[in-house]
């Protein structure tokens, strides 16, 4: 009796291996659902999302041109947008976004607005566009206030950066 219980529990096994075979689509491969439409692709193996591409606005809405003045950065107005380079920069004035316009490569922030020390490290960060700090002409952001004091006592950290960043840069998803 046991032995035609254990032949009949094979016999069921047997039919329903064969059963989910069968109903298998053959040279089946791992399928992803579509994603909405408007929607940027997943980031693929390697590559890291660092930013919500929903949101095409610059520098949380800071105008680019304060961080260069007395006082600076200020939040700009929706009047004085610009869309430049896929996102939307916004100003205090239209004197501020016209000089942008006259130099964008001056008031663009080094490494795409990335944290300079995590480019540093050969990685991205996103960063705050309250840390920051200008050096020179140029405008470098940071995550943490620890990364920003950093990156200005060690000034090989902006060398190392800027040869880290044609290799970092591919590692935004976009």
């Amino acid at each position: 009796m046991k032995a035609a219980a254990r032949q009949s529990r094979r016999l069921f096994a047997l039919i329903g291996a064969v059963t989910i075979v069968a109903i298998a689509p053959s040279g089946a491969q791992e399928t992803r659902a579509a994603l909405p439409a408007g929607l940027p692709d997943l980031p693929g193996l390697g590559e890291t999302m660092m930013r919500d591409t929903r949101s095409p606005i610059a520098l949380a809405g800071f105008d680019p041109v304060t961080y260069h003045l007395e006082g600076g950065p200020l939040p700009g107005l929706p009047e004085h947008e610009l869309t430049y380079g896929g996102a939307v920069w916004r100003f205090t004035s239209a004197a501020n976004r016209d000089a942008f316009l006259d130099s964008p490569a001056l008031y663009e922030p080094r490494f795409a607005g990335f944290d300079a020390s995590a480019v540093a490290e050969g990685f991205v960060a996103d960063a705050d566009p309250r840390r920051y700090a200008l050096i020179g002409s140029e405008l470098f952001f940071f995550t943490t206030e620890e990364s920003r004091r950093r990156f200005l006592a060690e000034a090989g950290l902006r060398d190392k950066a800027r040869r880290n960043w044609p290799v970092v840069s591919r590692q935004i998803a976009r």
